[in-house]
Formats: C-alpha cells, structure tokens, sequence
C-alpha cells in the first residue's frame, strides 16, 4: 500500500504541533514559573525546529500558514481545557490538598524517571528485571 506525503507526515507534524504543549506544560511543572526570556527563547526554537520539518516536509508556504493557524486553534482550545480542569479541580480540593496532590505526583514522577533511566522496553525486552536473556532466547 503507497501512502501519501500527507500521510506519512502527519503524525511527525501533529507531535511537533504539540510538542511545545507538553514542554512548556513539564517545564512550568518541574520549575516553577519559567521567566518571560526563558518562555520566548523556548518559543523562538520551537518555531525554528517547525520550520525545520515544514522544510524538511516540502510544504508550501500555504500549506504552513494553514497548518500554524490549525495549530494555533488547538494550543488556545488546550489551554481552555486546561483552565476548566483546573477550576474543577480546585472544587474538588482545597489549596491545601492540591499541594499535596503536586508534591506526590512530583515524587512518584521523580521515583520513575530514574528507574531504568536509558532502558527502554523496546521488543519485549524489560532491561530492569533482567528478563532481556530470557526474552532473545
């Protein structure tokens, strides 16, 4: 079967469409509030490495402006969502509790992030329990 152009980048654009989402959401997350600076040189190297893959896509400048607008659309609905689900949050938990809430959610991601830190379970092979052997057998 012969996939599209369209097709076969489409799940690399949509990724790199949320990926300043995710980084902005897990930078803010672990740090804090990031500086105005800081929140500008992120954007300008997204924007950068976005153009990268528009290039690297073939997309015509039409194409890109299409896209950008799309996006922009799905960045401002995400952050709507994310302004609704923290109000019913906030009536669900007191401040108190939703501090409570972060700071076990910042350990227990902590706790997994250093587990098997550049192991992945790629094709089956769990590298944490020395099951690898056993698997490629």
């Amino acid at each position: 079967m012969k996939m599209s152009l369209r097709q076969m980048f489409a799940p690399t654009l949509l990724a790199l469409a949320l990926a300043p989402l995710a980084f902005s959401a897990q930078a803010e997350q672990h740090s804090g509030h990031a500086s105005e600076a800081d929140r500008e040189a992120f954007h300008q190297r997204m924007e950068e490495r976005r153009q990268e893959v528009y290039e690297r896509a073939g997309l015509n400048e039409e194409q890109q402006a299409a896209l950008n607008e799309v996006n922009a659309e799905h960045y401002q609905a995400m952050q709507a969502l994310r302004a609704e689900h923290q109000e019913k949050v906030a009536d669900i938990l007191s401040e108190e509790e939703r501090d409570a809430l972060k700071d076990a959610m910042k350990e227990v991601h902590d706790e997994h992030r250093g587990e098997g830190k550049g192991h992945g379970r790629r094709g089956g092979h769990d590298h944490r329990d020395g099951e690898a052997e056993a698997v490629s057998e």
